[in-house]
């Protein structure tokens, strides 16, 4: 279940704790194929959170990234999709990318209103956080929550007390249109 509410909309937070210090690691397994095309774990190993360049308090992982439909699966494109694509903003940006990213929040870390073009689902493994809309209405999500956003300028906040994890899965879109324009990305420099 969630919550919606209006902005202005009154929200208690604590001090950060012990218990809530921002330490995330997350385990990436990528599979392939030997050569008689049988499925094989081809590595398995633990990235550790690295600031994402959006303020303090914010850390995430990136995954995986991929930059053409169908996803070539072959055994030559795995290094430059461990490697990734995403150069700009927080997405592939091509029109066939995808990425997959786990972020963290610290309590009362607030992120900037944004709008990107592509198509988002937005789950919470633990914690809480709050994302406001452009329209003022906010939801706040907690744990096995999901979002499906579809290239709406939001913002993410966690008012909770400990940190909050999620997991991203973008897919590159076209811009949506309102009002005969094209609403394409809204993100800072």
């Amino acid at each position: 279940m969630y919550s919606l509410r209006k902005r202005g909309s009154s929200h208690t937070h604590s001090t950060l704790t012990e218990e809530a210090t921002m330490m995330l690691k997350v385990r990436r397994i990528v599979t392939g194929h030997d050569e008689f095309g049988m499925g094989i774990v081809v590595s398995d190993e633990k990235l550790s959170a690295v600031s994402r360049g959006l303020g303090a308090n914010i850390s995430g992982c990136e995954i995986w990234s991929t930059n053409s439909m169908p996803v070539d699966n072959s055994m030559e494109a795995e290094a430059a999709q461990r490697a990734g694509f995403v150069k700009k903003y927080n997405y592939v940006g091509n029109g066939q990318g995808t990425t997959v990213r786990i972020v963290e929040w610290a309590p009362g870390h607030a992120m900037f209103p944004h709008r990107t073009e592509t198509l988002d689902y937005s789950i919470v493994l633990s914690g809480e956080i709050d994302v406001e809309f452009d329209s003022g209405q906010v939801v706040t999500m907690k744990r096995g929550d999901v979002i499906v956003m579809r290239g709406v300028t939001h913002c993410w906040k966690n008012n909770g007390t400990i940190p909050a994890i999620m997991a991203f899965i973008l897919i590159d879109a076209a811009p949506f249109e309102a009002a005969g324009e094209k609403r394409g990305v809204l993100y800072p420099a």
